[in-house]
C-alpha cells in the first residue's frame, strides 16, 4: 500500500505542498498533527482553511473536544483506517504533519500502550501495582521496576507512577522491556517520506513571523478557551501553554509572544533531529529558498508511484 508522507517543522510549506500534490496525484490528506484533532483550536494549530484546502478532503482534523485526551495509539488506529479507506477508493493517502512520533508509529508496526492490550490480565496487574504504590510508596514501586527492567527504570522517573506501572505490566506479561521491543519494528507501507527544511536563520524568521500572524488573527482569544483547563492535553501544546502565566497575571502579552516564538524554534530543531536520526527519509527538500525543487520532487514521486 502506497503512502505519501510530508513532514518537517512549522513554517516550511507542508500545507501548500500537500494540496498541490493531492491535486496532481489524486490524493486525500490525513493530518499527522497531535493538536489539529481538537475542535475550536484553529489558529494556534495552523489548521488548513476551507479556501486553502481547495476541495481536497482532509481527515483527522476537528475530531475531538479540546478537553479530550488523544494519544499516539488513537492516532495510529484512526490513521491506518483512513489509509485503507482512501486506498480502496483508488486515491493516494497523503499524511501531513510535524509530529515525528505520530508518523513513526503509523508507518511501522509499533505496539503501542493501549490499556486493553493485555486484557484482564493487564488490568489485574495494574491494580496490584497501584495498590503496592499506595502501601509502600512510589519509590518502592520504582525499585521493583529497577530489579525487573533496569532499562525502563533508567528512563522513567520514580514519581511517574502510571508509567512505572505500565512498564511493569509490559515486562511481566510480555517478557521484554517497554523501551526495547523484542523485535525491530517493521515497515507496514510502501511509503515515500518527504521532509521539508530550509536554512536555519530563514526557518527561525518564518516561525517568528508566523507567531506574529497568529496573534494578529486572534490567538489570545482562542487561548482563553483553555484558561480553566490547564491540566488537559491540548493546553500543553505550544501556542497555548505559554499563556497560563499571563492568565495568572505573572507575565505580559509580549512575554507570551516571545515564549511561543522560542518554544516553536526549539521544537523545530527537535523535529528535524528526530527525522534525521530516527526515520528513513526518501528525500529532503527546501522549497522556501528553492521553489523550483518542486518539479524534481514531483518527478521522484511519479517514479515511486510507478514502481
Amino acid at each position: 500500500m502506497k503512502v505519501l508522507v510530508i513532514a518537517g517543522p512549522t513554517g516550511v510549506g507542508k500545507t501548500a505542498l500537500s494540496i498541490k500534490l493531492a491535486q496532481k496525484f489524486n490524493g486525500e490528506i490525513i493530518s499527522g498533527d497531535s493538536l489539529q484533532v481538537y475542535r475550536q483550536l484553529d489558529i494556534g494549530t495552523a489548521k488548513v482553511s476551507k479556501d486553502e484546502a481547495a476541495g481536497i478532503p482532509h481527515h483527522l482534523i476537528d475530531i475531538c473536544d479540546f478537553t479530550a485526551e488523544y494519544s499516539v495509539a488513537d492516532f495510529q488506529k484512526a490513521a491506518r483506517k483512513k489509509i485503507a479507506t482512501i486506498t480502496a477508493k483508488g486515491k493516494l493517502p497523503i499524511v501531513v504533519g510535524g509530529t515525528g512520533l505520530y508518523i513513526q508509529a503509523l508507518l511501522y508496526d509499533y505496539k503501542l500502550g493501549a490499556a486493553e492490550e493485555f486484557g484482564q490480565a493487564g488490568e489485574k496487574l495494574r491494580e496490584k501495582y497501584h495498590e503496592y504504590a499506595k502501601a509502600q510508596g512510589k519509590e518502592a514501586l520504582w525499585q521493583l521496576l529497577l530489579e525487573k527492567d533496569p532499562l525502563a527504570a533508567e528512563k522513567i522517573h520514580f514519581n511517574n507512577e502510571r508509567k512505572v506501572v505500565r512498564a511493569l505490566e509490559v515486562f511481566d506479561l510480555s517478557g521484554h522491556s517497554i523501551v526495547k521491543p523484542k523485535e525491530e519494528p517493521q515497515k507496514l507501507y510502501d511509503d515515500f517520506l518527504i521532509v521539508l527544511d530550509t536554512q536555519r536563520e530563514v526557518l527561525y524568521n518564518r516561525i517568528n513571523q508566523r507567531v506574529e500572524l497568529m496573534f494578529a488573527a486572534g490567538l489570545e482569544k482562542e487561548a482563553t478557551l483553555l484558561q480553566n483547563y490547564e491540566k488537559v492535553q491540548a493546553a500543553k501544546g505550544i501556542g497555548y501553554r505559554e499563556f497560563f502565566p499571563y492568565f495568572k497575571g505573572e507575565s505580559s502579552l509580549d512575554e507570551v509572544k516571545e515564549a511561543i516564538k522560542l518554544d516553536s524554534r526549539r521544537y523545530a530543531k527537535r523535529q528535524l533531529t528526530w527525522f534525521r536520526n530516527r526515520m528513513e527519509v526518501s528525500t529532503w527538500v527546501d522549497l522556501v529558498t528553492q521553489p523550483e525543487a518542486s518539479e524534481v520532487l514531483q518527478q521522484k514521486i511519479q517514479v515511486w508511484l510507478e514502481e
